[in-house]
Parts: C-alpha cells; structure tokens; sequence
C-alpha cells in the first residue's frame, strides 16, 4: 500500500445529478456512487448528531449498513497499520427521502446520490438509493447496497492517503484532465470495493459477483447516457463505462489485494 495509491480516499466532485448532467427527470439518479466536493454539505446529520446505535437501528437497511462499516473498518485499518499511514475511520450518515447537511460540504438532497464528504469524512447515503439502484440493475440483493458503501469507502481511502489531494491539484493544473482523472478516482473506489469483498469472502454468497456486476454495469456512464436518451459523450464520463467499472470490481475482488488498484494511477 503506497500513501497516494494503496489504499485512497476521496476526494472531488459532487455526486451528479441527473437533470442536470443529462436534463431528465431528476427522480431518476443517473450518476451515481461518486464522490462529494468539499463545497457539498448536509440537514440533521446521523453521523454528526446521532449515537451510533441510532444510525444503525434508524430504519430500513439501517443495521447491514452499519456491519457493513464496521466489516470495511475492520479490513482496512490493518492494511495503514502495515504500512504506517495513520488510519481515522469514517462516520457512516444514513436517511431517507430528505436532504441532508454535512459538516464540510454543503448541503445535498437524495437526488444526489450516496456521496463522501472529504472535509468531515462523512459516508452519507439516501437509502430511498437503493430502491433506484435495484430497479435500474435489476437485482435487490444485498451485496448490491454493500458495494454502494464499499465503494464510498474508497474515496475515504484515497482521502486519508493524500491521492485525493494530489488529484485535486491535478486537475487544477490541467482542467482537460479533469474528467479522466475522475475517472480514475471513482474506478480505483470499485476496485477498492472489489478488495474489501475478495478479503472477506466469507460473506460473498452464490450470486452475489453476478449481482455486483450488474450493479456497476447499470450505473456506467455510457449506459447512462444511453437510457436517458443521449448520445454517448466519453468526454463526458465522470465515472467510467459498464465494462471499465465491473472491470475495476472484478480486479479488486479477484486479487484480494489493494496494490492491483495502484494501476488507475501512475503516480505514488
């Protein structure tokens, strides 16, 4: 694990919207597991002013979120250990239907999507996500909605490690870039969500890669593009293609091994 590529955390951009990237309806979530800007912010905070035992018993899915934390936790905080990076871990936010306010950035909607704040790290997630996520992948299976949370992780990962900041003044330095260095970012998340599943699979089930890859095939942005009508737009993608996103899952679990993810970047 290297401290700007191992094991990243995240960074950047606000999680997209979907009537704005694309004008349709905004109940569609289009872009969709990305990471939040620093200028993003949240109402009441689970994470910010609720015990933990109250985020996790606060309604539906409440409780596999919070083992699915406390497991991401648990698997992560050895790898810094190892490689002497100081580790923090984040608070996962939870609600429904509602907005939401961040410490650190701003406030968002549920139309925004799950999102990570850098500033606080805060995970936040609008459950009511997971019904749209089922619905667009076809499946409601359960390692779909960890990988949504394994996948928020990953921005934390390439936060606590400083691969998000150098990023960040990457693309500032070369605005061009920007969108293919987000790319990166939000691909390196699902191999980081492939790692976690491929150290612990214990809690992988018949179906569940399957399900996976269907969930990172719907939320691709070419097929986002596509369902909404438009044409596909590469200089547009924030978060990667179908096959480059079950490729970014499929080489995280396969290898069990966060370096693999090193490769969405060249630099350490």
């Amino acid at each position: 694990m290297g401290r700007a590529g191992g094991v990243g955390c995240g960074t950047i951009v606000i999680a997209l919207i979907g009537a704005v990237v694309f004008g349709v309806d905004p109940g569609q979530t289009i872009a969709v597991l990305g990471g939040a800007d620093q200028q993003q912010t949240s109402a009441p905070s689970a994470g910010n002013d609720l015990s933990e035992q109250e985020v996790c018993t606060m309604g539906p899915y409440a409780t596999e979120a919070c083992e699915a934390l406390t497991s991401l936790n648990e698997t992560w905080e050895p790898e810094f250990r190892r490689a002497g990076i100081p580790f923090e871990q984040p608070f996962l936010d939870l609600y429904r239907d509602g907005r939401v306010a961040t410490e650190g950035c701003g406030s968002a909607s549920s139309a925004a999507g799950p999102f990570y704040c850098p500033a606080d790290m805060g995970i936040y997630i609008d459950t009511s996500f997971y019904d749209q996520l089922a619905q667009m992948s076809g499946t409601g299976g359960d390692f779909a909605r960890l990988y949504v949370i394994a996948h928020e992780y990953g921005h934390h990962i390439q936060n606590i490690t400083g691969l998000a900041a150098q990023v960040r003044s990457l693309q500032q330095r070369n605005p061009r870039q920007s969108n293919q260095l987000q790319v990166r970012m939000e691909l390196q998340a699902d191999c980081y969500a492939g790692v976690w599943a491929g150290k612990n699979r214990n809690r992988i089930e018949p179906g569940d890669m399957q399900e996976g890859l269907r969930a990172a095939s719907a939320i691709g942005d070419d097929t986002l593009q596509r369902n909404a009508g438009q044409r596909i737009n590469p200089e547009g993608f924030t978060h990667g293609t179908s096959q480059q996103r079950m490729e970014a899952l499929r080489l995280g679990l396969e290898s069990a091994d966060d370096t693999a993810c090193d490769s969405y970047f060249d630099f350490r």
